[in-house]
């Protein structure tokens, strides 16, 4: 509930302030963050960011993907035999991985 009413009142503040500047302030921030947007060499940086940002992302995936296949097995199954549809697997499969366990079936 505290944090409701914080928010409600940094809400109302900003909503006082921000009619207390008008319309022309707003424009004139709207212009203003519209040049550096456009400026070449901002662009530049945000793509390079960008790029690094997708690398980082791309191992990030790929490590978690790695620890997920060696924690969660069936994740890491690419012997993976077409089932009968039902959802269940097939005894032979489960046999098989029984035996590999080494838990009785």
């Amino acid at each position: 509930m505290r944090y409701r009413m914080t928010f409600a009142v940094g809400l109302a503040v900003g909503y006082v302030l921000g009619s207390r500047a008008g319309r022309e302030r707003y424009e004139q921030i709207k212009q203003t963050a519209q040049r550096v947007a456009d400026n070449p060499r901002v662009q530049e940086v945000a793509g390079i960011v960008g790029a690094q940002a997708s690398k980082i992302a791309g191992k990030a995936r790929t490590r978690v993907g790695d620890t997920l296949q060696q924690r969660i097995p069936f994740l890491g199954s690419h012997d993976h035999q077409p089932d009968s549809g039902t959802g269940w697997p097939d005894e032979e499969g489960v046999e098989q991985k029984a035996r590999e366990s080494g838990i009785p079936y």
